[in-house]
């Protein structure tokens, strides 16, 4: 111990290790990153070092004064990409994308939400930073500035490749085909580390980019025959029962299945919906299957009966596609669509996508009275945003069809005390606690906005459809949300509380609850379906939930999903009776199934396929056309 020298610690090497142990703690305190054995371990602890030992060894390469602003500049940058995957990973339970960080037009409706989830505790996240710019400000005498020659440098590379590819090695073993066959981000950064897994989402970036410009319309063949084959039947007593009809259809934000028909504080949290689903179709096995577009990946996914895709959200990333949506179906068979919300409409970049979807009108939030005694959260609470949105609905020519995206359940689920219906639950957890109260708010919200319609005669003369649009509680409140249900939140528990309401009331027709497995890629075939519009020539990957022979089959954009008997999640198998894990060969002829449809709905955005059908509004017009003619050209 006498000879070890202080002074040969050089700034370089503070600055790695100290990131490199910031970004290990980090794993193991803010996020739930699942490890299995010492060799998963071993490799959450040392995939950050390859990527730190080659964007800090290019400070070898300056001089002295260059050397050390670039170490202190690079230790900040890195530090605020951890962080923000710290502050992007407390609500959605998931990390950053490049196209994720271009939705900046988001940016201004996020403040409530953001400062909600940052603490005091977070300067932890910046330490290392704060530490080197003392060292270069105090020169204490046990930081030297070394002077690196060539074969230093050169010996300082080979151990960063070296250890980047044993890295990659160990990863390979413990899952292979990591890099090309996972659509699990959790995944990638468990084997590779936050900093390599965005290096490799940017790859990601420019395949899709470049995936664009090489599409023709050959790679419909094959997604067209996929489509044909599983192409359902609608049910011959339902199809154009609604014809003509006006379609009401409502987002229900943040909304899950177990808040019906149950009760807080003794009360029930939707006493409306738990009466209205009794006069309507209600699914109680409709499952959301959005991604990190949250509701527009809801919007994506009711409208287009494609799947979004796992990275960002295609209303940012490919707004610009054709599409055969809803809408600009519903337009070329006599139908006024609009959308309805009180909100920026730029917001996920409605303002662009609206009008690839079809849309003839956006009321947004300039088409509101919008004041502060009638906003909170994220803006115009829901029984004033219903309440004025009346009077646009009597000004649309019939029929129409008019999506309404509410607000008020919005986290951070603020609420003022005058509209408390409930009080909040009472748990360890403010998120959960105060989910309850605005939950019953939206409920309530709809019990008027229903009473209104029947009141300026709307009602009879338009089926409603209501659809949850995303998880409100994510993973990281399993643990409130396993004292609330009383057991504990496994994978299999945390798959089953995806399910969201979805409701649709047709005039006339009596209330039934189906259990069929479905989810929203089902919504628009069925309601196409209802209004007689026949859905053969169109790329839907869901079906019509009210056909005999519909498949009882959900994709989830992680991979997982769900059948009959079956639940699929984090590479196992589980039974539905029992909730616990079975042998995977119970699961096994649904796995390339999901694959191939996730990937085949993938293809057709990331390529804009659908641009080569032809005489595309022509088709969409004839309800009763020929099979789809694909244009390769």
């Amino acid at each position: 111990m006498k000879n070890f020298k202080w002074s040969r610690i050089s700034l370089l090497g503070i600055a790695i290790v100290l990131i490199w142990l910031k970004t290990y703690i980090t794993y193991k305190t803010s996020f739930d990153i699942k490890i299995e054995n010492w060799k998963q371990e071993f490799i959450l602890f040392i995939n950050p070092l390859s990527f730190l030992l080659f964007v800090f060894g290019i400070s070898l390469f300056l001089k002295e004064k260059n050397q050390k602003r670039y170490i202190l500049i690079t230790s900040f940058l890195v530090s605020v990409v951890l962080f923000a995957n710290v502050v992007f990973y407390r609500f959605f339970n998931d990390f950053l994308t490049i196209p994720v960080l271009f939705q900046t037009s988001n940016m201004n409706d996020l403040g409530s939400s953001v400062s909600e989830l940052l603490k005091f505790t977070d300067i932890f996240y910046f330490a290392d930073v704060i530490i080197l710019v003392l060292i270069v400000f105090l020169k204490p005498k046990f930081v030297i500035q070394r002077k690196f020659s060539k074969v230093d440098r050169r010996a300082f590379f080979l151990i960063a490749i070296a250890i980047a590819f044993f890295n990659l090695g160990l990863a390979e073993t413990e899952r292979p085909q990591l890099l090309t066959r996972t659509f699990d981000r959790e995944m990638l950064v468990k084997n590779i580390g936050t900093y390599n897994y965005h290096l490799y989402d940017a790859f990601l970036q420019s395949k899709s980019s470049a995936q664009r410009a090489l599409a023709d319309g050959s790679e419909l063949v094959d997604i067209d025959n996929y489509i044909n084959a599983n192409y359902k039947k609608p049910n011959d007593d339902l199809f154009g029962i609604a014809k003509n009809k006006n379609v009401i259809l409502i987002s229900l934000e943040s909304t899950q299945s177990f808040v019906i028909n149950e009760t807080v504080n003794g009360q029930e949290i939707t006493p409306f919906l738990n009466e209205f689903i009794k006069e309507s179709y209600y699914f109680d096995n409709f499952y959301h299957q959005t991604a990190q577009g949250k509701t527009s990946d809801s919007e994506f996914l009711v409208e287009n009966s494609l799947y979004p895709l796992s990275r960002g959200a295609v209303f940012f990333t490919h707004s610009g596609n054709e599409y055969t949506a809803t809408p600009d179906i519903l337009k070329n068979n006599g139908y006024f669509t609009a959308s309805l919300h009180a909100n920026n409409k730029s917001f996920w970049n409605r303002d662009i996508m609206y009008q690839s979807l079809g849309y003839d009108r956006f009321y947004s939030l300039p088409d509101y009275e919008v004041t502060d005694e009638n906003s909170v959260g994220w803006g115009l609470k829901d029984i004033d945003f219903f309440e004025q949105s009346i009077q646009h609905l009597k000004e649309m020519p019939q029929p129409y069809y008019a999506k309404f995206i509410t607000l008020t359940n919005h986290f951070p689920f603020e609420l003022d005390q005058e509209d408390r219906f409930i009080e909040p639950y009472t748990s360890n957890n403010k998120t959960l606690n105060n989910y309850f109260p605005t939950v019953r708010y939206q409920d309530e919200a709809l019990k008027l906005f229903i009473e209104r319609l029947k009141t300026e005669g709307l009602y009879d003369d338009s089926i409603i459809v209501l659809y949850g649009d995303h998880y409100g509680i994510s993973e990281n409140h399993n643990k409130a949300m396993g004292e609330f249900l009383g057991e504990e939140v496994t994978p299999f528990v945390s798959t089953q509380l995806q399910r969201v309401p979805f409701i649709i009331h047709i005039p006339g027709q009596k209330g039934e609850t189906i259990s069929t497995v479905s989810g929203q890629i089902d919504i628009k075939p069925t309601i196409l379906h209802l209004l007689g519009i026949n859905t053969k020539n169109n790329i839907n990957f869901g079906s019509d939930l009210f056909s005999e022979d519909k498949l009882e089959f959900t994709v989830l954009r992680d991979g997982s999903f769900i059948t009959k008997n079956n639940i699929y999640t984090r590479e196992t198998c589980y039974n539905k009776e029992t909730g616990e894990p079975t042998d995977n060969s119970a699961c096994e002829p649904y796995i390339e199934k999901a694959k191939n449809e996730l990937e085949y709905s993938d293809k057709i955005i990331y390529g804009d396929l659908l641009r080569f059908y032809e005489d595309v509004e022509s088709r969409n017009s004839n309800s009763f056309g020929n099979d789809i003619k694909i244009d390769s050209n």
